[in-house]
C-alpha cells in the first residue's frame, strides 16, 4: 500500500481526539470505585486494589438521588416542552409571515446567543423577587427557556426556509387555517431539527448549576448537581461517593446522546442544502 501522509495525519488527529474525549470518562469510572487513599495517591489510571462498588449505594442513599433526579426531570422536561413549542412558532412566523421587521426580530434572537448567563443573575433575581416566583420551579424554567430559545430558533428557522411553500398553499386553498397548517404539516416535517433542539436543551439544562444555586434554596427543589455536596462535610470529603454520584448523574445524558446522536447530526444539517 502506498504511504499517504495526509491520510495518516488525519487518522492520528482522530485518534488524539478520541483519546481526549474518552479520558474524562475512564478517569471518572475509576475514580468512582476507589477509596479516598487511592484517589489522593495521584495514580489516576491505576486500577483499584478492591473495587468499591459500595460507593454507588452510598451515593444513591446519601445524595438524595431519587428526589434530586425527579426535580431535574421536572425542570428539564417542562423547559424542553416550552422551548420546542415557542421556538417552532417563532421560527414559523419569521420564515413564513412576510412582515417588515422580520429580519430585525431574528437579529434580536441571535443577539441573545451572545449574552453571558452570569450577567443576568442580579437582574433576574430582582425581577423574580418582585413577581414572587423566586424559590419556585418557575425561577429555573423561565431563564432556561429564555437562554435556549435563540439557538433553537436559529436551528428551526434554517430548516423551515427549505420547506417548499406549495404544500401550505394547497392546504390553505382547501380551507386549513394557519394553526392547522402549522400543527398538521410543519411540525411533522420538522421532527429532525426538533429532536436536535430537544437533545441540546437536555444536555444544557441537566447539569446546570449556577442558576439553580442562585434562584432556589429549598431542599425539596434542588436538582442533581446539588447532591455532590451531600458528601462534603467540615472535616472530610468522600471523593469516591462523589465520583459515583457524578457517574449516576451523567449516565442519562450519555445514554440519550449515544442513542440519538445520529439525529443531532441530521437535525443540524437539515435545511442546509436545498434541492
Amino acid at each position: 500500500m502506498k504511504f499517504q501522509p495526509v491520510k495518516w495525519l488525519v487518522y492520528l488527529l482522530i485518534a488524539v481526539l478520541v483519546v481526549t474525549q474518552l479520558y474524562p470518562l475512564v478517569w471518572l469510572l475509576l475514580y468512582s470505585v476507589k477509596t479516598n487513599d487511592e484517589i489522593l495517591s495521584g495514580k489516576f489510571f491505576a486500577l483499584p486494589e478492591s473495587w468499591k462498588w459500595t460507593n454507588y449505594r452510598e451515593a444513591y442513599t446519601g445524595g438524595h438521588y431519587i428526589k434530586y433526579l425527579g426535580n431535574s426531570v421536572l425542570v428539564t422536561g417542562v423547559t424542553m416542552l416550552c422551548v420546542i413549542l415557542l421556538s417552532a412558532m417563532v421560527a414559523y412566523a419569521i420564515t413564513r409571515f412576510k412582515f417588515r421587521y422580520g429580519p430585525a426580530v431574528m437579529l434580536v434572537f441571535l443577539v441573545g446567543m451572545m449574552i453571558p448567563l452570569q450577567t443576568t443573575l442580579l437582574p433576574l433575581m430582582k425581577i423574580f423577587k418582585f413577581v414572587h416566583v423566586l424559590g419556585t420551579y418557575w425561577a429555573l424554567i423561565l431563564p432556561y427557556v429564555a437562554f435556549q430559545l435563540p439557538i433553537s430558533i436559529f436551528i428551526l428557522s434554517g430548516f423551515m426556509r427549505s420547506i417548499p411553500t406549495e404544500m401550505e398553499e394547497s392546504a390553505f386553498i382547501d380551507g386549513a387555517s394557519v394553526y392547522r397548517i402549522f400543527r398538521s404539516i410543519i411540525l411533522p416535517i420538522t421532527v429532525p431539527p426538533v429532536m436536535t433542539v430537544c437533545i441540546l436543551t437536555f444536555i444544557s439544562i441537566w447539569n446546570e448549576y449556577i442558576m439553580a444555586a442562585t434562584f432556589t434554596s429549598s431542599e425539596s427543589m434542588k436538582t442533581l448537581p446539588f447532591g455532590i455536596y451531600s458528601f462534603v462535610s467540615q472535616y472530610s470529603v468522600n471523593y469516591g461517593d462523589i465520583g459515583a454520584y457524578m457517574v449516576m448523574g451523567a449516565a442519562p445524558v450519555i445514554l440519550i446522546y449515544f442513542v440519538l446522536s445520529n439525529r443531532i447530526t441530521k437535525g443540524m444539517v437539515a435545511g442546509a442544502v436545498k434541492g
